[in-house]
Formats: structure tokens, sequence, C-alpha cells
């Protein structure tokens, strides 16, 4: 398994037509920051450049698949300006889109928990497969925040109402409850986990590669997007906004000082 260098927080591997790619920041649950966004954009990028990639998996180091955003990013977007804040959330939206719309069939393996963006991620992808034990949540209401930037990919994985839900209350929810509302296709026990997911790469292997790389370019026309740039730029200044507004900024100090946010003290 060819690793990439220690300082990078990615490790690459390739065996035969499979890419596997695993988000290498243990020590912080595989969490987000600028560096790790680039990172995953450009290895994807690559990947789905590579003729001779069939499929994609996905996958996180240590206990959690990845936990959203990283403590020290949050901090440093809380003091940027807004315009800083968009730019920020634009090139998270760019690793999205560019996971949705990866010409690969990609396989989240979901090994742990996954909060916020990791939800994103799990949600970007073809098939997600994960374990009993894993914890999802879309927990940046309790910051005075949304997730604006992954709700395209979030609201078509798992539909409007549920979204409605998860969004507004931030709670956290398990394995079988990401099955029964379609963020995760199978749940399996962690010593199956490894056998699932190369059950479904022999299946992917086993289909014609053009007929497997574009089946999510069907799924979207069919399903009829409206223009996504426009979007994307609207779900931007909504998150770069919120960012700095003043519930934003109490929400993420208090995050950031382990307190309660004023709201929920208020009579």
């Amino acid at each position: 398994m060819a690793e990439s260098p220690q300082e990078h927080p990615l490790v690459l591997a390739r065996t035969g037509s499979v890419a596997r790619i695993r988000l290498d920041r243990p020590a912080l649950h595989n969490a987000f920051d600028a560096g790790l966004i680039a990172a995953l954009t450009a290895a994807l990028e690559a990947i789905g450049a590579d003729p001779g990639v069939r499929a994609v998996v996905l996958e996180g180091s240590g206990a959690s698949f990845s936990a959203g955003a990283d403590l020290n990013w949050m901090r440093g977007m809380a003091r940027a300006s807004e315009a800083e804040n968009r730019d920020d959330a634009l090139a998270l939206a760019r690793l999205m889109r560019t996971l949705d719309e990866l010409p690969k069939p990609t396989v989240a393996r979901v090994h742990g928990a996954a909060f916020g963006g990791g939800v994103g991620l799990v949600a970007c992808c073809d098939i997600a497969i994960g374990v009993p034990e894993a914890k999802f949540g879309l927990t940046e209401s309790r910051l005075g925040l949304l997730p604006a930037v992954i709700s395209p990919y979030v609201i078509a994985a798992i539909g409007a109402r549920q979204a409605r839900r998860w969004f507004a209350t931030a709670e956290i929810f398990d394995a079988s409850t990401a099955l029964q509302i379609g963020l995760l296709h199978q749940v399996v026990p962690a010593d199956q986990l490894d056998e699932a997911v190369e059950r479904q790469l022999a299946l992917l292997l086993k289909a014609g590669p053009v007929a497997a790389a574009t089946a999510k370019q069907l799924v979207s026309r069919v399903a009829a997007q409206t223009d996504r740039a426009a979007m994307e730029a609207d779900n931007a200044a909504l998150i770069a906004g919120l960012r700095v507004s003043a519930e934003g900024q109490e929400g993420l100090s208090a995050f950031l000082d382990k307190r309660p946010p004023a709201w929920t003290t208020k009579e």
C-alpha cells in the first residue's frame, strides 16, 4: 500500500483499477481544514482524469470517518471577513461537487463517526456502507450556522422532510437511522465492513466501465437539478453571512469557549 508523505492529510493507494483515498488526520478525527479540502479536491480531480481507475473508496484513519470542521480552522474563520468566509465556503463547495460529479463510482467506507462536512462526503458518494457503531450529525445549528454548502447533497440523499429535522435540531443519530433515511445503503458489523465494500467493488467492476462511471450523470439529469453555480454562490453567501452574524459569532465563541450559547440559556 503506497502511502503519501507523513505531513499530507491523505493516504492514497491503488489496487488494480480501484483507488483508495484515506483521510489521514486521526488525532483530529479527520477534521476538515483548508489543507485537507485542497488536497482531497486535487486527489479526486487526478483520479477522475485517470483512465485506469474504475472505482474509488473513501475512508478515514483512526476512530472517526470525519468529524467535520477542524477547531483551529473554525477559530480562524470566525475572525475572518465575510468575503474570506465566502471564498472558504466556495472551496468546500468545489470539493463536494468534485466528489459528487466524479466520473468514477465511489464507495464511502464509514467505520466511525461522521459529522458536518463528513456527512457531506458520505452523501456525495454513490454507495455508502457503515458499521452499527457509527454516529452521524449535522450539528451546525448548535453554532448558529447551517450545513449550507453540503445541503444539496445531503438533501438529495435523505430527502427534504428528513433534512428539515436534522438541520434544525443538530441531533446525533445512529447508523440504523442513517440507513432508514437513506444516508447509508448498508450497515454491517465492523468485522464484515471490508467484505461488504469489496462485494460492492466487485459488482462495480463487473459492470461496463462507461455505464458504471456515468450512472450518476443519468440520475442527475433525470433529477433535473437547477443552476448549480448559482445555488453554490447562494449557499456560500448564506454560510458566510451566518458565520459573521451576531448569532454565528456567539455560537462559534460559545463552542470555542466550551460554554452553552446565549440562546440556550434564555427563558
